[in-house]
Formats: structure tokens, sequence, C-alpha cells
């Protein structure tokens, strides 16, 4: 008996084939009770957890960018305590100067005596003031938001403005480390570390 041209797929089937089984050019069936997947990769489950590079609940650890932002913070802060040193030693030698005996007659060196005096004592006072900020700010990077985020991120803004136009040379050092705060907190993983979920 003759079953036709082997590939011809309409022909019939030859008889030693079991009949579960399809044919050369047959469609393939799932057997009953299997689900059918489309073409292409297996479905996967969708990703569970938050937008924070994977971390479902953020960042467990400091950044390294937000730890180097906060040790420069803490030298910064050390640099505005040297420096207030010196501009209160500057203060105490002009009131010493001011009492100085040859200097007594000299009516305009006592007005600039006491203007500079007063306005040395300011910038002392100022100064201490911005070093005692920078400490408070990196002794919260620990446990602070966003909110603190910004806060340090003006904060390094106004101390490169700073560093620039009063104290060009020796404010230079400011306004590094001050740039470097504001880039390093503001990077991606120092935004998803402080915005991470508080405990």
């Amino acid at each position: 008996m003759s079953f036709g041209d082997p590939n011809n797929p309409y022909g019939q089937q030859p008889q030693g084939q079991p009949q579960g089984q399809p044919g050369y050019g047959y469609p393939q069936q799932a057997p009953q009770g299997v689900p059918q997947q489309g073409y292409g990769y297996p479905q996967a489950s969708p990703v569970q957890g938050g937008g924070y590079g994977g971390y479902p609940g953020g960042p467990t650890e400091m950044p390294g960018g937000v730890k180097a932002s906060r040790v420069l913070l803490y030298v910064i802060a050390g640099l505005q305590v040297i420096g207030a040193i010196f501009i209160m030693l500057g203060a105490a030698a002009v009131s010493a100067a001011k009492n100085d005996a040859t200097l007594q007659d000299d009516v305009q060196f006592q007005q600039l005596a006491d203007y500079s005096g007063g306005v040395l004592w300011g910038m002392a006072f100022f100064a201490l003031a911005w070093g005692v900020f920078a400490i408070v700010l990196a002794a919260k990077f620990g446990k602070g938001g966003n909110g603190l985020r910004i806060t340090t991120i003006v904060f390094g803004a106004i101390t490169a403005i700073l560093g620039i136009y009063p104290f060009v040379v020796v404010g230079l050092v400011h306004t590094v480390l001050a740039v470097l705060v504001v880039v390093f907190v503001a990077k991606s993983d120092g935004e998803a570390w402080f915005n991470r979920p508080q405990r």
C-alpha cells in the first residue's frame, strides 16, 4: 500500500507512527493539562522593591560619596576654626595697637582700629558659627532625609561663593572642598541615601 509522497504534509500518516504523536509538518500541540506559553522567553515575575538601585527599601549602608562629603564637612569645620583663631589674633593685635601710646594721637588710626576691631570680631564669630553648622550637618548624615541633603547643597554653594569672593587665595581650599561636597551629595547614590525610608 502506498502512502503517497513522504514529503507531502497532507498525505496520510504512516501506520507505524503512534496516534498521539503528530507527524512531520503537523502543528505541535501541548498535551492536555499543560499550560501553553507564547513564543520567546518565559515570563518572569515582576521585580519587587523600590527604585533605589535594586534595594527594596533604599541603601542600607552609606555610599562612599556621601561618606566623603561628611569627612569634607568636618575638614571645612576644622579650617573654619583655624581661620577664626587667626582672625581673633588679628583683632587682638588691632586692639593692642589701638592702646599704643605713640598711636593715641592719630585720630584716623583710632577710627580705623575701632572699625577694624569690630569687623574682625564679627568675622571670627561668623567663621566659628559656620564651622559649627558644618559639624551639625555632617553629624546628621546617618539619619537625615532629603531636607538635610538640600541644606548641605545650599551650604556647599554658599561656602564655595564665599571662598571665591572675599578670600581668594585662602578661600580656594574652601571652594574646592565645598564643590566636592555638593557634587557627592547631589549624585544619584547620595539622593538614594537621603531619600531612603527612615527606620
